[in-house]
């Protein structure tokens, strides 16, 4: 079922990023009939022109355009909710308005997209759920206080929904990417890693993608083993995990990538 849906209607949101455009290639490339979206029209149209999808501009803090999104997509085989907003700095650094935008664009819109598209899903008896999380959706560091709330909240929310889905013939994953170099909010930021903290590519995460919708996974982490095995010890043990995190220049990195992601809120 999961090579055929790679083959249906695929729902890319955020896809003018990097990330959004190497997934949106790695879906062209296995016959994905893909619609396309993000608020930057100079970078989505081009795109939809070279995967051969459809373009439709939309801002997700807009959530009469969510909803106007799903009228326009029609029925949906895939939903990869891509698109997010860095939300990185201390809580009190943002203003209300800002709170807002981060938490409608990286968790209520694909929570909504969701309640939307999963109806005709089950009706067809065959769909798929991917959702974008992050290594910061398992382990939380300085200055991600915002940004962790709402991917640990997709964590719990595509668990959550995996469980009520299961036998309808609708899978659901979720993609946990660590530091991706070349695109990407880490990328753009121009944050410098302390040695041997390890990347991954944009094109890993497209691989991930398709992975997941192929054998219906859980759950993929997109990143080093060091760092797969510190976002677990994270869950179990956090304040110890806090503190060598910050022994290791955590807070440094935190820092500079919010001073790099601060025009992006």
């Amino acid at each position: 079922m999961g090579a055929e849906l790679l083959s249906g209607t695929v729902l890319v949101t955020g896809a003018t990023g990097g990330l959004g455009q190497a997934i949106a290639r790695a879906l062209a490339r296995r016959g994905a009939r893909l619609i396309l979206t993000g608020r930057r029209a100079d970078v989505l149209e081009p795109l939809a022109a070279d995967t051969g999808g459809r373009a439709i501009v939309v801002d997700l803090a807009d959530r009469v355009a969510v909803e106007r999104l799903v009228a326009e997509a029609g029925d949906v085989d895939v939903l990869v909710a891509n698109a997010g907003l860095p939300a990185s700095g201390r809580i009190d650094e943002f203003s209300v308005e800002q709170i807002d935008r981060a938490l409608d664009v990286n968790l209520r819109a694909p929570t909504v997209l969701t309640r939307l598209l999963v109806p005709g899903m089950v009706e067809r008896g065959r769909g798929h759920l991917v959702f974008m999380s992050s290594l910061s959706g398992k382990s939380a560091q300085a200055s991600s206080s915002l940004y962790s709330a709402t991917k640990f909240g997709l964590r719990g929310f595509a668990l959550g929904v995996r469980a009520d889905l299961r036998g309808s013939g609708v899978g659901v994953s979720t993609i946990f990417p660590g530091f991706i170099r070349d695109a990407g909010m880490f990328a753009e930021s121009g944050t410098k890693l302390p040695a041997g903290v390890g990347t991954r590519t944009p094109e890993h995460v497209a691989a991930a993608v398709v992975r997941a919708i192929e054998r219906n996974r859980a759950e993929i982490d997109v990143a080093p083993a060091p760092l797969r095995l510190g976002a677990k010890i994270s869950g179990l043990a956090p304040e110890l995990a806090a503190r060598v995190s910050s022994l290791l220049g955590a807070d440094e990195v935190a820092a500079n990538m919010t001073e790099g992601q601060r025009g992006k809120r």
